[in-house]
């Protein structure tokens, strides 16, 4: 059987419906993936270049997560340590009303709300924490900076889940207040938790006045930088425009 033997014409025509339907396929595909190129045939160059930066999007992304996560935990540990010592302050109440009452059943009363406040303040310590990291528990938040994992920050918990113990160290007497001095040394003990406490918080929330005195230096600097920069550019184009006229 002889060929088919088409005239230009029609093979032009041929050629012409097909080349559309290929782009109407490859437009479909476009509209679909949203995507103009979507593997290395159609531009090799745009294809592995799209994947590094994807890839390096993927890790940006991650550290974006573990700094959120991290400004999470320094919060909630924040928020713990504003609870805390509202109980701190209301323990001074009880110690206070101790010292102004002359019975022993009154005092011994409010030694078991104290001991119960010691209690709560453990309680809140242990559940100061977020995904895991509690630095009111005595764990340590490790925060990565940057890609290659090689700039990191660390922030040392401390543990204030036993009230008793140091460094809160928050101890009532075995006797129940039977004494002025037990209740004396209950208001001493409760001061210095308190100090401790703002300085706690003072130190996951306070600025470092000498880095950022340090950044604002930088800044200006870029900023006049970029100032000058664009100011040289500006007269280039207008010496450029000088020579046309």
């Amino acid at each position: 059987m002889s060929d088919i033997i088409l005239s230009a014409g029609v093979r032009s025509n041929l050629l012409q419906l097909q080349r559309a339907s290929d782009l109407i396929t490859q437009t479909e595909n476009r509209l679909a993936t949203g995507k103009k190129v979507g593997s290395a045939l159609d531009n090799a160059n745009s294809f592995f270049t799209a994947q590094g930066l994807d890839t390096r999007a993927n890790n940006l992304s991650s550290l974006l997560d573990s700094m959120s996560n991290g400004v999470n935990t320094i919060q909630a540990a924040n928020n713990g340590i504003t609870s805390i010592t509202k109980l701190v302050q209301s323990a001074q109440a009880l110690v206070s009303q101790a010292q102004q009452a002359n019975n022993a059943t009154t005092q011994a009363a409010l030694s078991t709300q104290f001991n119960n406040l010691l209690i709560q303040i453990g309680q809140l310590a242990s559940d100061a924490g977020f995904n895991g990291v509690n630095l009111l528990a005595g764990n340590t938040l490790t925060v990565t900076l940057n890609e290659t994992a090689t700039s990191t920050i660390a922030v040392t918990g401390v543990d204030y889940t036993n009230a008793n113990a140091a460094p809160l160290s928050i101890a009532n007497a075995a006797n129940n207040w039977a004494g002025a001095l037990d209740i004396a040394a209950a208001s001493t003990a409760l001061s210095a938790a308190l100090t401790t406490l703002q300085t706690g918080s003072a130190d996951l929330t306070l600025a470092d006045s000498n880095q950022e005195g340090a950044n604002l230096l930088a800044l200006q600097t870029r900023q006049q930088l970029a100032s000058t920069a664009l100011s040289l550019a500006s007269q280039a184009e207008q010496q450029v425009l000088r020579l046309f006229r």
